[in-house]
């Protein structure tokens, strides 16, 4: 997957020593929000289940370009979802949880690391999602 373009000024992905970190990832393709809105409070993960992962992979993809040949991501170490949503939403871990999930299909289920899952009243560009991620960088072993 392509790196996401900045829609500011900061980089997708920061490294110090061999813990990357990444800029917030909104479901951008090709620099374009595929989806944008504030969660209803009963809205089911599932309506947003496509911009969740989009996020995650963008975020995956920028930890990613932070590996040097022979190094991979050997873990997640902390998660953060903000979910641009209405008042009373609760629903927050079970959208965290497609994140985790496809964290898990990618990296394997020892690479899933802390999470939180953050309820905000807007997001940049109108997204509904947003995702960053910590992670530590390994040798390319499994």
């Amino acid at each position: 997957m392509k790196i996401p373009v900045p829609q500011g000024t900061y980089v997708p992905v920061t490294r110090f020593g061999d813990i990357a970190f990444t800029a917030g990832m909104t479901p951008r393709k090709d620099g374009a929000l595929t989806l944008s809105g504030i969660v209803p409070v009963e809205e089911s993960p599932e309506t947003y289940e496509d911009a969740i992962r989009l996020s995650c992979a963008n975020a995956l993809a920028a930890l990613e370009s932070a590996c040097n040949t022979g190094e991979r991501i050997s873990r997640i170490l902390k998660m953060t979802v903000f979910i641009a949503a209405e008042k009373g939403f609760t629903q927050h871990s079970r959208f965290a949880d497609v994140a985790s999930t496809y964290v898990m299909e990618q990296l394997g289920h020892e690479a899933i690391g802390a999470r939180s899952a953050v309820g905000v009243t807007s997001l940049p560009s109108d997204a509904p999602v947003e995702i960053e991620l910590v992670g530590a960088i390994g040798p390319n072993e499994r």
